[in-house]
């Protein structure tokens, strides 16, 4: 079993450099995606990500409760923790509870034998937010974001494009 975090922000390259990475390690890797579909915007950005990876990749849809799907053996992309965070916040939009849980099912998800490849999002460097809502989803994505990066073998952050690894056991 490894973990690997892959971070930076909007539009750095991390998903398209997570694929990358998976197929070099796996002729057919999973991508499990953790986005809702919000509107038809973001409908067709899920559908534009879908088109750039082929046949060899394994699709699964899933907004919360990744453990649930038997991943042994395979090389996994989990897009995206921003994503995931998102899902159990806005249940009831308490911060300990929502990283309690997310903490929880991420221990779940990695105890089984698979690499996972996880993409986040650094939001927490665009500023301190007015709205209250905002402030707590980033204090929830940043502690998450630390509880991956303590137990990813490899942390690599993308930087225009650029893989700049930050850990690597």
């Amino acid at each position: 079993m490894s973990v690997i975090l892959v971070t930076g922000g909007q539009r750095s390259g991390k998903s398209q450099y997570a694929e990358q990475l998976a197929l070099s390690l796996s002729s057919h890797p999973v991508y499990l995606a953790t986005a809702r579909i919000w509107d038809e915007e973001f409908r067709q950005r899920v559908l534009r990500h879908q088109q750039r990876r082929g046949p060899e990749w394994t699709n699964i849809e899933e907004e919360k409760l990744l453990s649930r799907h038997d991943l042994t053996g395979r090389v996994v992309v989990v897009d995206c923790i921003t994503l995931w965070c998102t899902n159990f916040f806005f249940e009831d939009q308490d911060v300990n509870n929502a990283l309690d849980k997310l903490k929880a099912e991420f221990d779940r998800l990695v105890s089984q034998d698979a690499t996972f490849i996880f993409v986040t999002n650094e939001i927490g460097w665009g500023g301190v937010s007015e709205n209250a809502v905002q402030r707590q989803f980033t204090d929830l994505q940043g502690w998450m974001n630390q509880y991956v990066a303590q137990r990813a073998d490899e942390v690599i952050m993308m930087v225009c494009g650029i893989p700049v690894t930050i850990k690597k056991s």
